[in-house]
């Protein structure tokens, strides 16, 4: 599939993700893949690094792709929560009970059922997906409205965005953070549709969805921007920083038309801002607080797919196709230089070797062999369609 230059790379990704999976065991029920075995923390299994690769494998792997959001679940705790990553040990796994990761788990479950024409699992996933919600209920409610993530109280980086700029200076308190706020709305909207197709009460769910719809289009837009920020940098323009999770709204359908097409054209289109050489930055590269470090502006092609697929949500062919495109290249460019695949790229095209991991850290480059925000596969299919 793709372009012919992009096969070799593609190629690779699909023996990578052969080479990620092991055999059962515990807390696994089934065959289980990691996120990568170039990953630097040694194996480790979920967060929202999964939901990327069961999308990259679904077509192929359907089964096997069930199989590792049923393990994904099956370690759900009977408080609700999800745990983030699993880390798998010599002495056994290891996750945090208190801290969890970006649900984007029901994306995967959705994308499944279409393929395969049954709504079998949503029926086995609709009471964790309701046990999730009641658990950001009752542990991530915004002090108004909306939900946080613990990044902005704690810099546990609950959100998956590891020293995010957002946060090196925000006011205290338990705030909405948009990407948060989105994800909430993205489980109301996702569970008010499964209750209908399974005849379970849907009203309540429904209006939830509508009031945080409403917010995120009244309160969380800010016009002089023409874009989407947290809470307390909306109207105080000291905390606003131009970043990828303003991009949420329109990932999960929640921004309206004219906010999505101002936000296409004026900022996931603008060569200053995010259209690099290596679409989408993860920090506007016109912003002050750009830096080539992680989360700080480098490419997640994770956030390439997602950014994409929302900008089709909104009847943008062209913007997506332009992404994928770029996005593709500059892979398999840096592909044929080094023979790997990279937990993150350079948005203006050079090595990622060049980059910044955390410099407080013994390692301080991206890893090799990443598979958990590399949905190339994926990716390729979607510029097909496209």
């Amino acid at each position: 599939m793709g372009r012919p230059r992009w096969r070799p790379m593609l190629r690779y990704v699909a023996e990578l993700h052969a080479r990620s999976v092991h055999p059962p065991s515990p807390p696994f029920s089934h065959s289980w893949e990691e996120i990568g075995p170039g990953y630097c923390y040694g194996p480790a299994f979920g967060h929202q690094d999964l939901i990327y690769q069961i999308i990259d494998v679904l077509p192929a792997e359907p089964e096997h792709a069930r199989e590792q959001i049923l393990n994904n679940l099956e370690n759900q705790q009977p408080d609700g929560l999800v745990p983030g990553s699993i880390w798998v040990r010599e002495d056994g796994p290891k996750w945090s009970t208190t801290v969890g990761n970006p649900p984007m788990w029901p994306i995967a479950v959705k994308a499944y059922a279409s393929l395969v024409g049954s709504d079998e699992l949503i029926r086995t996933c609709f009471e964790p997906l309701m046990r999730q919600i009641g658990w950001f209920e009752a542990n991530r409610k915004a002090d108004d409205e909306g939900y946080y993530y613990t990044d902005i109280l704690t810099h546990q980086w609950e959100s998956g965005t590891d020293e995010g700029v957002r946060f090196d200076d925000v006011p205290p308190g338990k705030l909405a953070c948009i990407d948060a706020t989105s994800h909430l709305y993205m489980l109301y909207d996702i569970a008010s549709h499964w209750a209908l197709w399974m005849d379970e009460p849907v009203r309540a769910l429904m209006e939830r969805a509508r009031v945080l719809r409403e917010f995120i289009q009244r309160h969380m837009w800010c016009e002089e921007q023409n874009a989407f920020f947290d809470i307390w940098s909306v109207r105080q323009p000291q905390y606003q920083r131009l970043t990828f999770e303003g991009f949420f709204p329109l990932i999960v359908g929640a921004a309206l038309p004219e906010q999505a097409n101002q936000v296409i054209d004026e900022h996931i289109l603008n060569p200053d801002e995010f259209m690099g050489a290596h679409p989408i930055a993860s920090v506007a590269m016109n912003d002050p607080h750009f830096e080539l470090r992680m989360w700080r502006g480098p490419t997640w092609n994770s956030i390439s797919y997602l950014t994409a697929r929302a900008c089709l949500r909104y009847g943008r062919n062209d913007a997506a196709k332009m992404i994928l495109t770029r996005a593709l290249n500059s892979a398999s460019s840096v592909f044929e230089r080094t023979g790997t695949i990279w937990e993150f790229y350079h948005p203006q095209g050079g090595d990622p070797e060049t980059l910044a991991r955390k410099p407080q850290t013994g390692i301080n480059t991206p890893c090799k062999d990443y598979l958990g925000h590399n949905p190339l596969i994926a990716m390729a299919r979607l510029w097909e369609v496209c």
